[in-house]
């Protein structure tokens, strides 16, 4: 999935469960779904390549997200970002309220042996506030303080 996006130029960074996972270089649990942040200006290209996996919409509430679901394979939950000069980046959220991805946040880390990007520990600690946390986020907060 991570190489069909990059072949069709889109700049994609592991995030959720799966980020986490990738910053402690194993498997840690089982996962519903992949989060992605995904380059904006090339949203549209990241979707085709989705669908030619058969991947198809089933959740579309940009410009917040957009979940995709492939019978068999699970969803792909793509949350697009918008780029300034340096590297910056800030996500729409519901009702005005905006997510921000500071250049230093972007890394890499492992994903079955192979390097991917993916977000930090202090950005992933971070997207774990402001809501009621469920197992899988103490689980995910824990690995992460082991971090530090």
């Amino acid at each position: 999935m991570l190489a069909a996006l990059a072949a069709a130029g889109c700049r994609s960074w592991v995030a959720g469960g799966w980020g986490v996972d990738a910053l402690v270089g194993r498997q840690t649990r089982p996962h519903r779904d992949l989060d992605l942040a995904l380059d904006a200006v090339r949203l549209d290209a990241g979707l085709t390549a989705l669908a030619s996996l058969g991947y198809a919409v089933e959740t579309d509430w940009l410009p917040v997200r957009v979940e995709l679901h492939r019978a068999g394979h699970g969803w792909v939950d793509v949350h697009p970002v918008i780029f300034d000069a340096s590297g910056a980046g800030v996500q729409a959220g519901f009702e005005g309220e905006v997510f921000r991805y500071p250049s230093a946040c972007f890394t890499r880390g492992w994903i079955g042996g192979a390097q991917v990007d993916c977000l930090s520990a202090e950005r992933q600690r971070r997207f774990r506030q402001g809501y009621q946390l469920r197992a899988i986020d103490h689980h995910d907060l824990a690995l992460l303080a082991d971090l530090r």
